[in-house]
C-alpha cells in the first residue's frame, strides 16, 4: 500500500513537472519565433516615427501613445471601481447575503463573455448611445468593462487573505474601521493587489476583437481621449492579417508589447515590494 502511495506521489510529481516544462518550452518557443522575425526591425526610430506605408514601414509612436493613454484611462476607471467592489463584499456584506451572491454571479458572467461581446456592446452603448463614437474614451471603458472581473476576484482573495488578528489589533489600537481598512489591511493585501493588477493590465494590452469595434484602427497621434485610437495589439492585427509585406513589421510591434508587459511585471513588483515595507 505504502510502494502504491509512492508511485502515485511519483507521477504526480512527473505531471506536474511535465506542465512546467510544457508551459516554458511554449514560451521559448513564442519568444525565438518573434525575434528572429522581429529583432532586426527593433530602433530607436521604430519607436520614434509614425507609421507610413499602411504600416509597412516607419514606427509605432502614435501606436505606442494611443495604448498608453488607453490604458491609463482604462485603469483610472477599473482601480477605483473593482477595488470598491472588493471592499464590499468582504467588508461591508457578510457571507452568503444575497446581494454579495448577486455581484459574485455578475462578476463571473463578466468574465466568461468573449471578448467580441464586449465589443458589439461597447460600440451600442458607448459609440452609439452615449455619443463618444469610436475613440480612446470608448475603448478603454469597454476595457474597463472586461478586467473588471479579473481585479475584482484577485483584490478580494488578498483582503480575504489578510489574518483578522491584524483588524483585531488594529481596533484595539483605536482605529477605526475606515482607519484599519486604508493603513492596515489594504497595505497587508497589496501583493495581492497588484498581481491583480498585472493580470488586468496583460489582459487589456492583448485585447483585439473589443478595441476594434470602439476605438478604432486610426494610427495618428491622439490629441485626448475624445480621439480614435490605434492600440498596439490591432496595429499588430492589422500588419499581420489585412497589410501584405507587414509581417516583419508585425514581429517587430509584438516583441515592444512583449517587452512592456515584461518591464510592468517587475515595475509592479518592484511597487509591493516597497508597499509591503521589503527591500
Amino acid at each position: 500500500m505504502i510502494r502504491r502511495g509512492r508511485g502515485v506521489d511519483r507521477a504526480g510529481l512527473v505531471a506536474v513537472w511535465a506542465a512546467a516544462v510544457l508551459v516554458t518550452a511554449s514560451f521559448v518557443a513564442i519568444c525565438c519565433g518573434l525575434f528572429a522575425h522581429g529583432w532586426s526591425g527593433l530602433s530607436l526610430k521604430f519607436l520614434s516615427e509614425a507609421p507610413s506605408d499602411a504600416g509597412r514601414s516607419g514606427g509605432i509612436l502614435p501606436i505606442l501613445a494611443s495604448t498608453g493613454l488607453l490604458l491609463l484611462t482604462c485603469l483610472a476607471i477599473t482601480v477605483p471601481v473593482g477595488l470598491g467592489t472588493a471592499i464590499f463584499l468582504t467588508e461591508v456584506v457578510p457571507c452568503g447575503h444575497r446581494g454579495g451572491r448577486l455581484v459574485r454571479r455578475s462578476l463571473e458572467l463578466l468574465a466568461g463573455a468573449p471578448s467580441i461581446v464586449f465589443g458589439l456592446f461597447g460600440c451600442a452603448l458607448f459609440c452609439n448611445l452615449l455619443g463618444l463614437g469610436f475613440s480612446i474614451m470608448s475603448g478603454a471603458l469597454t476595457l474597463a468593462c472586461m478586467i473588471l472581473p479579473f481585479f475584482v476576484k484577485a483584490a478580494e482573495e488578498g483582503l480575504r487573505a489578510v489574518s483578522p488578528e491584524l483588524r483585531l489589533a488594529a481596533a484595539g489600537l483605536g482605529l477605526s474601521r475606515q482607519k484599519a481598512l486604508a493603513f492596515v489591511v489594504l497595505p497587508a493585501a497589496s501583493y495581492a493587489l497588484c498581481g491583480g493588477l498585472v493580470l488586468a493590465v496583460a489582459r487589456a494590452l492583448a485585447e483585439t476583437a473589443a478595441l476594434i469595434f470602439t476605438s478604432g484602427y486610426v494610427d495618428r497621434m491622439p490629441r485626448s481621449v475624445f480621439d480614435s485610437g490605434r492600440a498596439v495589439s490591432v496595429h499588430i492585427y492589422d500588419l499581420a492579417m489585412n497589410i501584405p509585406g507587414g509581417d516583419k513589421n508585425a514581429s517587430s510591434t509584438a516583441l515592444v508589447l512583449l517587452f512592456g508587459v515584461c518591464l510592468l511585471n517587475v515595475a509592479f513588483r518592484k511597487l509591493t515590494m516597497r508597499m509591503m515595507g521589503a527591500k
